[in-house]
């Protein structure tokens, strides 16, 4: 997985050199897509989920630009000073999986974007920080939610972090919001050798959302920016080991 997970953080690295004024966001997918087939990996995007040619998802990662919260479809929408771009991008290399995501600025980045990139970046890192073995994932939860309101963000709830292995999402699932549900049903202990796909999504205002017409762009219901951020770790001994950094 720690293979899988370089190959990841180069793809995301190279499609985030695209990142400015005037690429369109097929250009970030096409720097991934070669990213990945020069490491002899499988992009777990493209074609999801029947991944059969010509269904499901067309890009190779996804890439969601201002008020596109996740899945946002690569193609023409060119790219503006102040945008804020989030690139989605998990792979398979010799049957094993990870699966990361970044939000880059173009541009000179407002106030209001970069202290949303901090928060969330920050509330990732706290949850990799608390990971380690026999502390519930309710009480990571319950942290990055209070990070997130405290700050005055709104947390998205429809999409959450899971587990990852040999498939890209597999049980359990790993919220970064705490609600009654998850806690009396769907808790679980952190324990060694568990490997997860952590990725909390703010926003700007309410954080509602809801799908547009291609079937996958997921958009803020009012519009406004999101951020998006993600790590596939593995709680080791002592705590928590991120996979998808390039070491």
């Amino acid at each position: 997985m720690r293979r899988a997970g370089r190959v990841v953080h180069a793809a995301l690295r190279s499609a985030s050199a695209f990142c400015v004024a005037g690429a369109r966001t097929r250009e970030l997918d096409a720097a991934a897509a070669e990213v990945i087939r020069s490491a002899g990996a499988t992009a777990l995007f493209l074609n999801y989920p029947s991944f059969l040619a010509g269904e499901g998802f067309p890009g190779h990662i996804c890439v969601s630009v201002n008020e596109e919260v996740v899945h946002g479809v690569p193609g023409s929408r060119v790219l503006c000073d102040g945008d804020l771009v989030t690139i989605d991008c998990g792979v398979m290399l010799d049957g094993w999986c990870a699966d990361a995501a970044v939000t880059v600025p173009v541009g000179p980045c407002s106030r209001d974007h970069s202290r949303l990139l901090t928060t969330t970046g920050d509330i990732l890192d706290a949850a990799i920080e608390m990971a380690r073995p026999g502390r519930r994932w309710s009480q990571i939860a319950k942290v990055m939610e209070e990070i997130a309101e405290c700050s005055g963000y709104g947390v998205v709830e429809e999409y959450v972090g899971h587990g990852i292995g040999r498939s890209l999402h597999e049980l359990p699932q790993a919220p970064a919001f705490l609600s009654r549900s998850f806690e009396r049903n769907h808790d679980f202990v952190l324990a060694e050798g568990m490997t997860l796909a952590v990725e909390p999504m703010l926003t700007l205002g309410c954080p509602a959302t809801r799908t547009l017409q291609d079937g996958w762009t997921v958009i803020t219901a009012d519009r406004m920016a999101a951020c998006h951020v993600e790590h596939t770790i593995a709680i080791t001994r002592y705590g928590s080991d991120v996979l998808t950094d390039g070491r």
